[in-house]
């Protein structure tokens, strides 16, 4: 039974309502660009809004399998850790998007089945306390967290490109 099969109420309902409407701010603030303006650097950052976009499904990705295997299954870093937050390619924003709602429906799968209690501990990283482990919970608690940041980023993006808002 998929989460889209399965009726949720309390808490893991309130979770993926959050996380859903995060994501569909980011989403929306991407709507109707073309590709060549998704990859545009509008402001002295390097950032672009398919970069966000593509930034956001590999965190999400992350610990969605951290979530479920703890921080051994989560993937190392890359060599060119500025390339996740790029279009490089052949990428295209229909195709970051596509990814995206794939990681999407599998982190809320597991929001919907997993143990909201189960924790795990953190990756050895220098803005971990050493030691410190996180449950299911604060893992999506994060992302909604990290999601929002960066659609507050996309947005100041957009508006730099045709001076469109996700609001307002």
């Amino acid at each position: 039974m998929t989460t889209s099969e399965r009726v949720l109420t309390g808490e893991r309902a309130s979770l993926l309502a959050i996380l859903g409407r995060q994501r569909d701010m980011l989403r929306r603030t991407v709507r109707g660009l073309t590709d060549e303006q998704a990859a545009t650097r509008s402001t002295v950052s390097t950032l672009c809004l398919g970069g966000l976009v593509k930034h956001v499904a590999a965190i999400e990705d992350g610990w969605a399998r951290f979530m479920v295997g703890g921080a051994e299954a989560m993937p190392g870093q890359t060599d060119d850790w500025q390339a996740g937050f790029r279009m490089i390619g052949d990428e295209t924003l229909a195709g970051l998007l596509d990814r995206y709602a794939q990681v999407a429906a599998r982190t809320d799968e597991l929001v919907s089945t997993l143990d909201l209690d189960a924790a795990h501990l953190l990756p050895a990283a220098p803005w971990f306390e050493p030691g410190a482990s996180w449950s299911v919970r604060q893992v999506v608690l994060h992302l909604v967290a990290e999601i929002s940041q960066h659609a507050g980023h996309a947005d100041i993006l957009r508006e730099s490109i045709d001076g469109a808002r996700s609001m307002g």
